[in-house]
């Protein structure tokens, strides 16, 4: 016993803010941050919380999959940058939704929502659950420096969420992490201790670009290539790859050291959603479900990297 997808959703604030928009923060331009990145523009919080966001890709997900808040047995929420420590993300979203049962956070930075799956795959593999609720929200925008032209670009505010039922829809997953912070970090300033005496980094994103970039091709071919392996298909077998939106460069080179997978098959909105961490792939996978591309059966690639440094794949039929 694995699950299929019921539903999904996804949801993003209302302001957008344009490369050109950023020009007049930082020394940038629209041709700068598109021909480095691939971002246009990104949709950023300004009275929204990561919880606003979280439980209205949450009730659409709901709603696309015909499932009530009061049939989910459990919330797996993925965050980086939920409103509060305690509660978290999860115990929030399922306070709005007026549902009752268990509920808790994952944080595995840009793969969370994949590790999600999996965590809730285990729930489903002991009989312990019937419906099952993921999602994931970032509010990036709080944990960016805005003097910072490298990082400031690239990044975006949004929420996507599945619903998940009883079925043998996920087929195959592989995670991986190399933990350390040399590469990507973002500080917590824990400062109330008057006893501590070690200078606190400023909390926001720290990335260092260049092996970021390594880590992620690397990671992305070899992943997806080990899952489908595992699911036993080819990749023309694949109807949609759904990558992390970290940045356009690495999805174009993934896409051609994997000429295996058609490329049209790669899906892509980083454009105009910028990296929304682990909310990137469910806001991505909602949208390509709601533009009828997939169909019962079909198989759909998930694939992400991130901070950790973590990475996931699975396989998904539809």
């Amino acid at each position: 016993m694995s699950f299929k997808i019921l539903g999904t959703g996804s949801f993003l604030p209302e302001r957008v803010v344009t490369n050109d928009d950023l020009s007049h923060m930082v020394e940038t331009s629209d041709q700068w941050i598109t021909q480095r990145v691939g971002v246009k523009e990104r949709h950023v919080c300004t009275t929204e919380s990561a919880t606003d966001l979280g439980t209205e890709a949450a009730r659409r997900a709901l709603e696309n999959a015909g499932v009530s808040a009061s049939e989910l047995d459990l919330v797996i929420a993925a965050t980086i940058s939920a409103d509060t420590i305690s509660p978290g993300l999860g115990a929030m979203v399922q306070n709005r939704l007026g549902a009752s049962c268990p509920a808790f956070d994952l944080n595995a930075a840009c793969p969370g929502f994949l590790f999600a799956l999996e965590t809730a795959a285990g729930f489903f593999a002991r009989k312990a659950v019937k419906k099952v609720l993921v999602v994931s929200a970032e509010r990036m925008s709080g944990l960016l420096d805005w003097t910072d032209r490298s990082t400031c670009c690239i990044f975006g505010d949004g929420a996507g969420a599945a619903v998940l039922g009883e079925g043998e829809g996920y087929l195959a997953s592989e995670l991986h992490t190399q933990g350390g912070d040399d590469v990507i970090s973002i500080p917590t300033a824990w400062n109330n201790s008057p006893f501590f005496q070690v200078e606190q980094p400023k909390s926001c994103v720290h990335m260092k670009g260049q092996e970021t970039y390594k880590f992620a091709v690397t990671s992305m071919v070899s992943d997806i290539r080990s899952v489908m392996e595992k699911a036993g298909i080819t990749g023309e077998q694949v109807k949609a790859v759904i990558p992390h939106q970290a940045n356009l460069r690495i999805v174009n080179e993934a896409r051609r050291r994997l000429p295996e997978i058609p490329q049209d098959r790669f899906m892509v909105n980083i454009e105009t959603r910028g990296n929304t961490s682990s909310a990137s792939e469910p806001i991505l996978l909602d949208e390509t479900a709601r533009s009828g591309l997939l169909q019962p059966g079909d198989y759909v690639v998930l694939s992400a990297f991130g901070g950790g440094l973590s990475s996931a794949a699975c396989v998904i039929r539809w």
